[in-house]
């Protein structure tokens, strides 16, 4: 387990480097924007199990933390996200007695980390420069939203090396047409950032170096609306894509009786009304 502590400043520590050396993930708070940043520049931000118990116990702790109303994740150095660290894997295939309980452990944690964004009351939203492949083009879908610098690449490689990205299916399959989907899953191809626009990977394509700004700028402007209103909504997004469109309209029917008997709405809609005089 990886404990976060806060010091005296309010500032976040976050867990220590498999070396002890440097936190693995960091986090800033502005304004009701947290910040996650990915902080193994020097492995391309692989997700590690270190790494990946650090996300899980950091989503964990923001899903309590109502002075948050959104997140940006973001990565430190040229790339966003790697994948999975395929130099740790390598080490479990070596024990033979356990090598495949730890791939079951891994991959049962990762899958725990990528639904806890959507299940997040908070809107997270990914700040992707560089390259992200396999996993980490599985974590930039699992975000609600993503802002993508120019030159960000975005692939899942892994039929190249023996190994179909079975788990980054799930996400990018929920995100792209099947055909789009079923292309990136065969062919491993990079897609360019605009190409990823196209697809509806990601949202917005900014100038090389921007995401993370133009995301925390995107953050700011939810951060601005009702918690409860946005919380309420985000939940009921996700809730009803899984169900057949009846029971979809039945169920955001329930949701919108809720939203409209809660505070937020009475006083939305009076000061709305104010304004247009009527």
């Amino acid at each position: 387990m990886c404990e976060i502590d806060v010091d005296d400043s309010g500032a976040t520590r976050m867990p220590v480097s498999e070396t002890g050396q440097t936190p693995l993930l960091l986090r800033t708070d502005h304004d009701g924007v947290a910040t996650l940043t990915l902080n193994r520049p020097a492995a391309r931000n692989a997700l590690s199990l270190s790494l990946l118990e650090a996300l899980r116990d950091a989503f964990a702790g923001l899903a309590e933390d109502r002075s948050v109303r959104a997140v940006v994740l973001a990565a430190a150095g040229p790339a966003f996200c790697a994948g999975h660290d395929l130099k740790e894997m390598t080490g479990y295939r070596r024990e033979a007695d356990r090598g495949a309980k730890r791939f079951e452990e891994l991959f049962a944690l990762c899958s725990a980390v990528m639904m806890a964004i959507p299940a997040l009351p908070q809107p997270v939203i990914a700040a992707v420069e560089g390259v992200a492949t396999a996993a980490g083009c599985q974590l930039v879908a699992s975000c609600d939203l993503a802002v993508a610098g120019a030159q960000a690449r975005f692939a899942t490689p892994g039929v190249q090396i023996g190994l179909f990205c079975s788990t980054p299916m799930v996400a990018l399959s929920r995100n792209l047409s099947r055909k789009a989907a079923m292309r990136m899953l065969l062919t491993a191809d990079m897609a360019e950032a605009d190409e990823a626009q196209r697809l509806g990977l990601v949202n917005d394509v900014v100038e090389a170096g921007g995401a993370l700004p133009a995301a925390q700028a995107l953050a700011a402007g939810i951060a601005a609306r009702s918690p409860y209103t946005v919380r309420v909504g985000k939940r009921a997004f996700y809730e009803q894509l899984e169900m057949p469109l009846a029971d979809a309209y039945a169920h955001a029917g329930r949701v919108m009786l809720e939203n409209m008997l809660a505070r937020a709405a009475e006083e939305g809609i009076g000061a709305f009304l104010s304004r247009k005089g009527r």
